[in-house]
Formats: structure tokens, sequence, C-alpha cells
């Protein structure tokens, strides 16, 4: 990271809400059902974030894919939402899509102006990111993949996972936990930088 990013993105500020940010860029967390985009949001976010969460029913029997979250009790219906503002006058507003296929429909106005993506996967169940890989790739958002590293879940280097998703080679993986804020603002940080390279010049 160079210096000015450094300055810009190296400390998160919680200060005066009131302040007006120089610049505000829109980010999309995206993903298969379960792989912890609420929770991405809820640990960056410096304000209370937005939740559409609803308890999971016997009507989702059949529809949900619940292999592999077995215990997961509620799903984003909606979106989730959140917003962390970087010192230097970066402000990020953060907009986590829901994982199911019933909902994807929403993913088009949810996308609407965003800079770019970062797109969490669970190594247990690669195949639930493919959709976000592939709304990305065709609308040509700068995206980042994130694998979420479960407890008790095999681990796989980067490179590992880059292969088993056949990404292009300029995207970024990485391996993180989503419940610690240092590292999910680490992805952020990654996500916007290499958003600001694929905007520049080429």
């Amino acid at each position: 990271m160079n210096s000015a990013a450094s300055d810009t993105f190296g400390r998160a500020s919680y200060g005066d809400a009131d302040d007006i940010p120089q610049h505000t860029l829109k980010i999309l967390v995206a993903g298969g059902f379960g792989v912890g985009k609420t929770t991405f949001v809820g640990v960056v976010s410096e304000v209370r974030p937005l939740r559409t969460e609803e308890t999971l029913t016997d009507a989702s029997t059949g529809v949900d894919d619940l292999d592999g979250v077995e215990g997961k009790v509620t799903t984003t219906v909606a979106m989730d939402f959140g917003r962390l503002t970087f010192s230097g006058g970066v402000r990020l507003y953060l907009f986590g899509t829901p994982g199911q296929e019933r909902f994807w429909f929403m993913w088009d106005q949810i996308a609407y102006g965003a800079v770019g993506a970062i797109v969490l996967v669970d190594t247990r169940r690669l195949s639930t990111s493919f959709a976000s890989i592939d709304f990305f790739e065709q609308r040509e958002i700068p995206f980042v993949v994130a694998a979420n590293v479960f407890d008790g879940a095999r681990r796989y280097t980067a490179e590992e996972i880059r292969s088993a998703l056949d990404v292009d080679p300029e995207v970024p993986v990485l391996l993180c936990d989503v419940r610690r804020p240092d590292v999910a603002r680490g992805v952020l940080v990654t996500l916007v930088e290499h958003a600001l390279r694929s905007s520049g010049p080429r």
C-alpha cells in the first residue's frame, strides 16, 4: 500500500457523525446464503447497522438450501446496510445482498451505483459463490474474493481458492475472519484500492 493510500485508509474514524466526507463510495457485500455478510457489515459499521433479517420457517423448506448451514435460523430478505468513515474523508456505504436465489431479482437495484463488491465465500460450499462472481463479472463491477475462515473448516491457500473459483489473476483473493473488525476493514481497503486501479487508465 502506498503512503497516500495508507494515510487515507490506515485508520477508521468514528468521530463526529456530522463531518461531511470528501468522497462517498457504495460497496456491496455479496455471497451465498450463510457466508457471513450480515456479520461483516455489522462488525465494521460505525452506526447501528440496518438489518432485514427474518426467522426461517417451514415455508422455506425445499426452497432455501441449508446444506452446511443447518444451524442458521434467520435470513436476510432485503439487504443489510452499514457505514464506515476513514480518516482522509472517505466514507463507505455498505450494502449486504440477500444470498438466496429467490431474492436475486433485487441485485440489480442494490448494485446500482456501486464502485465495487466483496464476494464472501465459504470454502466448504464454494458453489454458492458462483452466482455472485458471475453477476459482477458480467457487469464489470470490480470485486475481491474474501474466504471467510470458519472454525473447523479445512484450510486452503488463496491461490487454491482462486483456482477453484476460476477468477481472473488481477482479482484479489483474501483469507479473512469476518468477526474481526480489523480484518474486515482490511478487506475493504483492498477492495477500494482494487476498484481505483480498475477505473484508472488502461
